[in-house]
């Protein structure tokens, strides 16, 4: 009986409780939470090296950072500073290159370097030799010739591959509109800037600016002050005392007019949108914290603005993001997507409409509870990492900060209100001075862009060329010389490669290359035959990582185990492009539809199918790519095969080059062997 009474009592009691809430009204939140952060340790040597130690004994190990907080400079030759780092780590003084990284290895370190920087972690009880080994390898560097010419090969071939990419092109063009060419943010690296730099170069700026005046070394685990401090001395208590050569930033300028700035790349599959305008906030301003949680609902996150309505609305892009920069010298909010050619005026319309949104509109309140909240988890996560308070404290000592910015971080985003909001959208998201950057394909876009209207006005377009220099605009599509026809366009094809009586002569082809993927070499096989048939193979380390087979009526693709049978349409498009040279015969569906820029030679475009065009030069008759669109999780990706470096074999010109674009990235095949009429079975086609 007193257990029935005591329930019914809890029952009347939870329900007197329920009554009072108020269901219309969101419960406000409580109070943030108090945080302790607490203070590293710290001491400077002579040299004027700073030291913080943070000590944390959960794990044997220890890690190091080397940060100098040097003001940013303007290169007499852009791409110097990165050979600095590229050669830092490559041997010392009193060290071979060989040496040096075996010693690590046996350790089981990690040691690297920057041009202005360096970090390492090892294991606690071999953490004082791998120090040594940090500020040797930082500190008395042996920069030979030979690496110097080794690193400086690998940039330019790393640069070459960037010109190719829409998204390394819109990067430079923006950072060049928003920051200018004589800023140190707005400069880019080039070929033709890196071809410049000579070893000297190299070691003139590592000697002026990798110098202790304005270096930080960080150390955070299992050690302590003192140890650290014995530690730190005998590595870089030699370092001699210098000052990095003062310098002077030219001060950014916002654009005049809210504009387009288009970069056309011919070759692009899709268009790398970059809206942009610059900022003057700073860490230390009060404005700081509202505009960072401004971000984050229009494009921080994934549930933000401009991701839910680009990528889960519409379906234009795989994500959609922005930032605001908090530079002490110079800042930029911008608004980044790639999209397919077909949705870029439309994705750039709405851009627009998310960043009007959260100026003129309040932000719903459980939105702005929620965006508030993930801050606070976040937040408290990384206070679970030692190296986070070493980092905090380090951003203090920087960026001039407050000494308890950090401790009231959440009670400063607590505070952030919806008018907040608002207020710091309007003075910060300038639409009425944005740059949009756009590279993408022009003969494809440019036309819709010209259309588009903002606040009842057209925007303008100003167009650029890749190195970032103002231009005329393109021609992106030539009318057709009179008399050119699909056939004419094969015949020219069939002459430059050898003519109809050698071709004919062949009844099969094989043909294997070499490509290297992430450091990683894979081999490629393809094998045609004269009635359609054909094989493509992929392998690494004689492993298959995807094969395709058509048999001239059915075909498949296998890759990771799984088999995929062609669809119908895959079928019909396979059917129209077999045989040994498939410009032999002319199929019903092709059209010639103009000439467009290809790597800036002219190319007459004849497409195949709905999915299938193809490209020929217009002066020597060779195919220069196949262009192939397909569908991926509900979106359109196309992508290029690209064929060069024709070669003679057996009387026929082959392409000795393939290059295959995979999104960013391009995978050059370099053809090593080419057989006609010996090498291929009916087996291979089973």
């Amino acid at each position: 009986m007193k257990k029935i009474f005591a329930l019914l009592i809890i029952c009347l009691v939870s329900t007197s409780i329920t009554a009072q809430i108020d269901r219309s009204q969101m419960p406000k939140s409580g109070p943030a939470p108090t945080v302790n952060i607490g203070e590293p340790e710290t001491f400077s040597l002579s040299n004027g090296l700073k030291v913080l130690v943070v000590e944390n004994d959960k794990l044997p190990r220890v890690s190091a950072s080397l940060i100098i907080d040097n003001t940013p400079f303007t290169e007499m030759k852009p791409g110097t500073q990165a050979m600095v780092a590229s050669l830092l780590g490559t041997g010392t003084e009193k060290t071979s290159k060989e040496e040096f990284n075996e010693e690590i290895d046996f350790l089981g370190a990690n040691i690297s370097f920057g041009s202005e920087s360096a970090t390492a972690s090892s294991l606690s009880k071999f953490f004082p030799r791998v120090m040594e080994l940090m500020a040797e390898g930082a500190l008395i560097p042996n920069f030979t010739e030979e690496e110097f010419e080794s690193e400086k090969n690998k940039l330019m071939e790393g640069l070459k591959s960037g010109q190719k990419d829409v998204g390394t092109i819109a990067n430079r063009l923006s950072t060049s509109l928003s920051y200018g060419s004589d800023h140190p943010y707005g400069q880019y690296v080039s070929v033709e800037s890196v071809e410049g730099i000579v070893l000297k170069d190299v070691k003139n700026v590592y000697r002026n600016y990798f110098v202790p005046e304005n270096a930080y070394l960080v150390i955070v685990g299992d050690i302590t002050k003192k140890d650290a401090k014995k530690i730190v001395k005998k590595t870089f208590g030699d370092w001699k005392k210098a000052k990095p050569p003062s310098t002077s930033i030219p001060p950014v300028k916002p654009a005049q007019y809210t504009q387009i700035d288009f970069v056309d790349m011919p070759n692009a599959v899709q268009s790398e949108i970059i809206a942009q305008n610059t900022v003057d906030l700073k860490k230390s301003d009060p404005d700081y914290f509202p505009v960072l949680v401004m971000n984050q609902i229009l494009g921080g996150s994934f549930g933000s603005y401009l991701n839910m309505n680009l990528r889960e609305d519409k379906g234009y892009t795989y994500g959609a993001r922005s930032s605001v920069g908090a530079s002490r010298y110079a800042s930029r909010f911008v608004a980044s997507v790639g999209v397919r050619n077909a949705v870029t005026d439309s994705a750039v319309v709405e851009i627009f409409k998310e960043v009007d949104r959260i100026r003129n509109e309040e932000v719903d309140a459980g939105k702005l509870e929620d965006t508030k909240k993930k801050f606070a988890g976040s937040f408290v996560m990384r206070l679970e990492q030692p190296s986070t308070v070493a980092s905090y404290a380090l951003d203090i000592e920087t960026d001039n900060l407050s000494k308890d910015f950090y401790e009231t971080y959440l009670e400063k985003i607590n505070a952030v209100t919806q008018e907040d909001i608002k207020r710091v959208a309007n003075k910060y998201l300038k639409t009425d001075q944005m740059q949009v950057v756009i590279a993408g394909k022009g003969s494809e876009v440019v036309e819709n862009l010209e259309k588009i209207e903002y606040k009842g006005k057209i925007i303008p377009v100003l167009y650029f060329n890749k190195e970032t220099e103002r231009v005329e605009k393109p021609e992106f599509k030539k009318e057709l010389p009179e008399g050119v026809t699909v056939s004419s366009v094969y015949d020219s094809y069939i002459k430059a490669i050898g003519g109809n009586d050698v071709v004919s002569k062949f009844n099969d082809m094989m043909m294997k290359g070499n490509a290297s993927v992430q450091g990683m070499s894979i081999s490629f096989t393809r094998k045609l035959t004269k009635d359609g048939k054909m094989l493509e193979l992929v392998q690494m380390n004689g492993n298959t990582l995807s094969k395709q087979v058509f048999d001239g009526k059915k075909g498949f693709t296998a890759a990771q185990g799984q088999k995929t049978d062609y669809t119908e349409q895959q079928v019909k498009d396979a059917k129209i492009m077999s045989g040994l040279f498939s410009e032999q015969k002319v199929s019903e569906s092709a059209e010639l539809t103009g000439i467009e820029s290809l790597n800036g030679e002219d190319a007459y475009v004849i497409r195949l199918t709905e999915n299938v065009r193809e490209f020929y030069s217009v002066d020597s008759g060779l195919k220069l790519a196949t262009e192939t669109t397909a569908e991926q999780m509900g979106q359109k990706m196309t992508s290029k095969l690209m064929y060069s470096d024709y070669t003679d074999k057996n009387g026929v010109m082959v392409p000795m080059m393939l290059s295959q674009d995979l999104g960013p990235q391009t995978i050059d095949i370099k053809i090593e062997e080419v057989k006609f009429n010996d090498g291929v079975t009916a087996s291979d086609f089973e």
